[in-house]
């Protein structure tokens, strides 16, 4: 199904969505790696997840927009719920879902050898979305500015998207995930291939996102945790029980005074 210009919420404010995971638990095979994870994500505010590497951060990301069961040994119990309605529910199209949360990767993967605005407006083919032209150049436009890489780009649009530095090519596709307007946007460790500059930059583009959509982001620097996010949820797993949440809440209590002594020892460099 596709819509025809304007693009369905030209002109709307945005509408603020919640993602609330209830019971989730997770399988590859018989392997077990997530056990019954319960999390709300508020609406309109970066929700940060944290642990050591292995303990399902990544896995639980990926089956909030149902790219977990792209993978054939994958199975899922539990509900996700995308304003009180779960995405999983018989009949819902995983295409629609993935429309409306968005994911950004750890490394950035734009269309090398496509233009910067085709980068951009490519989101919107693949979401079966058609626009006017007028209003692909205007999405274009903002989407970019969004993403806090117009100011750097807007001469050059037409050159490929692998031209730009790294920093730049994750930025754009920030934009790609933008363009097709979504209610959550997920952030996969999106800084862990960039330099300090970069960083910084991603990070200002999400302080800038922050009130207009939910974002949730995986990350191992507890520094861009605490800067970034207004909640945390902190995971952990052992070599013989899958991951779960020890502890979430605001992020200053999680780093302040945290209820755990595991999450304590975490944020604090003690293991991990």
């Amino acid at each position: 199904m596709t819509t025809t210009a304007p693009h369905p919420s030209a002109g709307a404010q945005p509408r603020l969505s919640g993602l609330e995971s209830r019971d989730v638990s997770a399988w590859f095979g018989s392997h077990k790696v997530l056990e019954r994870v319960s999390l709300t994500m508020a609406a309109g505010e970066v929700t940060a997840l944290i642990g050591p590497s292995g303990c399902g951060k990544s896995t639980f990301l990926r089956i909030l927009n149902r790219m977990h069961e792209m993978v054939r040994s994958a199975q899922l119990a539990g509900e996700v719920l995308l304003d009180g309605e779960d995405i999983y529910e018989h009949g819902r199209r995983p295409a629609e879902v993935r429309r409306r949360i968005g994911m950004v990767f750890q490394r950035p993967n734009p269309f090398p050898a496509m233009s910067i605005a085709d980068n951009v407006a490519s989101g919107l083919k693949l979401a079966g979305i058609k626009v006017s032209k007028d209003y692909r150049e205007h999405l274009i436009e903002d989407s970019l500015r969004q993403a806090g890489l117009w100011n750097e780009v807007s001469s050059r649009l037409g050159t490929p998207g692998g031209s730009l530095s790294g920093g730049q090519q994750q930025r754009l596709c920030i934009a790609r995930s933008l363009a097709v307007e979504p209610d959550i946007l997920l952030m996969d460790e999106p800084c862990s291939a960039l330099d300090p500059t970069s960083t910084r930059r991603v990070e200002e583009t999400i302080a800038e996102l922050r009130g207009r959509l939910t974002i949730v982001i995986v990350t191992h620097n507890m520094q861009q945790a605490q800067r970034v996010s207004q909640s945390c949820a902190f995971f952990l797993a052992t070599h013989d029980t899958p991951g779960r949440i020890v502890e979430a809440g605001p992020t200053e209590q999680l780093f302040t005074d945290p209820a755990d002594q595991r999450t304590a020892d975490y944020v604090n460099g003690r293991f991990g």
